[in-house]
């Protein structure tokens, strides 16, 4: 019964030896045979929680842009911890942390044109630290982004809803 709880749990998505354990426990498996079928399914291989840590860390770095912080607390709650977890991290430099919040900061802005730069900033760094990012660095992204776009500054005197604006309707 253990192996075919298992072996149905993963085949919709990998999971970690942990949820597996947990798993088998709600399910009423008793504790040796369940270390048992971990231990055989650790050996052959469809078990492996620093695969796993490391196609989580690409995959939520990569789609959803979250930081080390937010990622280590994500493998934490799967039951990974240790050494998988800080090597999973690793594969996450600096770089490619400003970067994902740099992505995540220019994909939001277009939403946030019709708000005073300071509101921009507010919402944008909020977003950021949701996602796991620093003050710092979250502050420092933000304000690179909004003034290489040029946002809060408007060219134009009487502002895109000022008067005249109807001048610019076809």
């Amino acid at each position: 019964m253990a192996r075919a709880v298992c072996l149905r749990a993963l085949t919709g998505a990998p999971k970690t030896r942990r949820q597996l354990a947990e798993l088998l426990e709600r399910r009423g498996v008793p504790e040796d045979a369940a270390a048992a079928v971990l231990d055989r399914f650790g050996e052959v291989g469809l078990v492996d929680d620093a695969a796993f840590a490391r196609a989580w860390v690409s995959s939520r770095q990569a789609g959803r842009g979250l930081a080390r912080r937010a990622l280590k607390a994500e493998l934490r709650a799967k039951g990974v911890d240790g050494e998988d977890a800080e090597q999973a991290l690793a594969l996450v430099d600096d770089e490619d942390e400003r970067e994902a919040a740099r992505r995540l900061v220019e994909r939001r802005l277009s939403g946030l044109r019709r708000v005073d730069r300071v509101t921009a900033t507010r919402r944008l760094v909020g977003m950021l630290a949701r996602k796991g990012y620093g003050g710092g660095l979250a502050a420092a992204v933000v304000r690179d982004v909004l003034d290489g776009t040029g946002f809060g500054t408007d060219p134009d005197p009487d502002g895109p809803d000022g008067p005249g604006w109807e001048d610019d309707l076809p």
